[in-house]
């Protein structure tokens, strides 16, 4: 227990020993005066023993490490988690590509600017075991929820750019009992793809290890490196009001949101193309991954939009000059003719190169592109359509104009008006027996086959 106290310090215990000894009465009992004596700081006088004669210091340094284990005394130095790391595991056999993925979020130890509030942001992550590639990644500013899990998990899908080229779908993913991980959508996602998903025992990070490395690695090798980093946690600015109210946080000399999530995906990449984990024999992880030539099961992006996009939660209006999201707008071919429309916006969280938009009920109507950034294609594409539209509607104008035009024969004598176009009373006898005989070699031909079919 005075180890414990003493946070596995035995020399401190030990000088505890030395003085309950010289202060105790011939009873074993301190008096009010040697209390104060015993050892300042320390562990309550009565909760110490008294030794007689207590032991030197060397000798109970021995008697420490022959009766505690090196897990017991870190455990007491630094708690559970460094005495974990003196245990035995056992170790899982290795597997393929895509068999298990393991997800898990991790805090970043700083704080970032997010629209003027200091926050403290969070990554989450998915990591295939067996080639160590990280899949999907997503940066939240502030405490992850389920369309955090979502939006990663779309990013570690998706195959095409700007993910992959590591990605599909996996036969298993392990995840804490985090309530974001074992919501109803992410794991109503997981079952529409057919992965099984291993809810693992609270507090055993040990049976998630290649995302608990991930999550160690990236402290050292990223985090430690940034503006604001501290070694152990910092605290958000506290809501409360104060004399200061009304006032916007302090925020020079911190990182941006945008910058953090630039490093966080830099970084990421940098792990998967360049990093050369020991594990792996030399190789980066996309090495590995590429490598291993077992099939992989791709979903189409069309069919993830439904389940992986985080809902703008308001209303827009499509105008002439697209839609208007985070002060940006978004265009696309499919828009011609619908200015005006109300319409909603969903998007993949730090992926704004494009969203998708919905109608007023919820029903999809096709992707969108910034139009600051569009490519030549995709705006030829938009004026092709245009030009589409307007050539269909002049073509039907001009049919309509058509119909409603009347036109007569120019007459050489006095007579009733002849419209062009009507037919005489002979042609209309000639259409009336040919309408006739038509009908009647059809009745015939029917009647064949009837009877035909009831022999």
């Amino acid at each position: 227990m005075l180890l414990a106290y003493w946070h596995g310090n035995a020399s401190a215990v030990h000088r505890q020993l030395v003085a309950r000894a010289q202060t105790g009465g011939d009873d074993g009992q301190l008096t009010a005066a040697s209390e104060s004596v015993a050892s300042p700081a320390g562990a309550p006088p009565a909760a110490v023993p008294l030794l007689d004669p207590v032991p030197s210091l060397s000798t109970f340094l021995r008697a420490v490490r022959r009766d505690l284990t090196a897990g017991e005394r870190a455990g007491l130095a630094a708690g559970p988690d460094a005495a974990r790391a003196h245990d035995v595991f056992g170790k899982r056999a290795a597997s393929w590509r895509n068999y298990v993925w393991e997800a898990d979020h991790v805090q970043a130890p700083l704080l970032v600017d997010a629209d003027g509030d200091l926050v403290r942001p969070w990554v989450t992550w998915f990591i295939d075991t067996a080639t160590k590639v990280i899949t999907g990644t997503a940066v939240t500013p502030g405490v992850p929820s389920r369309a955090s899990v979502l939006a990663a998990l779309r990013a570690a899908v998706l195959r095409e750019e700007p993910y992959g080229p590591a990605g599909g779908t996996p036969e298993q993913v392990r995840v804490d009992r985090g309530k974001d991980f074992l919501s109803t959508a992410v794991t109503a996602a997981f079952g529409t793809m057919g992965v099984t998903v291993k809810d693992l025992p609270a507090y055993s990070p040990h049976l998630k290890g290649t995302v608990e490395n991930l999550n160690r690695a990236v402290d050292r090798m990223l985090f430690a490196a940034l503006p604001g980093y501290t070694l152990t946690p910092t605290k958000p600015r506290s809501g409360r009001r104060s004399k200061a109210a009304g006032r916007r946080p302090e925020t020079s000399g911190v990182m941006s949101f945008q910058d953090f999530t630039a490093e966080v995906l830099a970084w990421t990449h940098w792990w998967n193309t360049e990093h050369r984990p020991k594990a792996l024999s030399g190789r980066t992880p996309l090495e590995a991954w590429q490598a291993d030539r077992t099939p992989v099961t791709d979903v189409p992006a069309a069919d993830l939009w439904t389940f992986t996009l985080e809902d703008d939660g308001r209303p827009r209006k499509l105008t002439s000059h697209g839609v208007r999201w985070r002060g940006r707008t978004y265009i696309a071919p499919w828009m011609t003719g619908q200015a005006g429309r109300t319409v909603t916006v969903r998007y993949m969280p730090h992926h704004d190169h494009e969203i998708d938009i919905c109608d007023a009920s919820g029903k999809y109507l096709g992707s969108a592109h910034l139009a600051d950034a569009a490519t030549p294609e995709q705006l030829e594409a938009l004026r092709t359509a245009r030009a589409e539209r307007a050539r269909r509607l002049r073509a039907e104008v001009k049919a309509a104009e058509t119909l409603r035009r009347q036109r007569f024969a120019p007459a050489t004598t006095a007579g009733p008006a002849q419209r062009l176009g009507a037919l005489t009373s002979a042609a209309t006898s000639h259409f009336d027996v040919v309408r006739s005989s038509h009908l009647g070699v059809m009745h015939l031909s029917w009647s064949e086959r009837r009877s035909g079919d009831i022999e």
